[in-house]
């Protein structure tokens, strides 16, 4: 079973960037749109995005995510449906093939036993 987690910019990072959308939103409506025209118009609008979702990952509890990781959870789970009879069991079967000593048996035991 795999999960998708998504992940967003810090607030740090966020209100950076929507400092920095803010400067070039103005330098859209005050320089680039005057001399580059359409290009200008172009520019701004995307600085207008950029400055959006900055400001709503900034200022929201919510935030708009920046990438997505999945993470292949399987082994994970097999892990924590293992009982500890199961566990003490391969841990004796271990012992009966003298792949570990009785020291190490009665620790991994009491280990086993203290998880409970």
């Amino acid at each position: 079973m795999s999960r998708r987690i998504r992940v967003k910019p810090s607030k740090g990072q966020s209100l950076a960037g929507f400092i920095g959308g803010l400067i070039f939103c103005l330098i859209g409506l005050f320089a680039a749109i005057p001399i580059f025209g359409i290009f200008g118009v172009l520019w701004t609008l995307i600085a207008i995005i950029i400055t959006v979702s900055h400001g709503y990952n900034a200022f929201s509890d919510r935030g708009i995510p920046s990438h997505e990781i999945f993470i292949d959870d399987t082994s994970e789970t097999h892990a924590n449906n293992i009982t500890p009879e199961y566990r003490l069991n391969e841990l004796q079967n271990l012992l009966n093939k003298g792949l570990i000593t009785n020291d190490e048996f009665n620790e991994k035991r009491k280990k086993i036993l203290n998880d409970l």
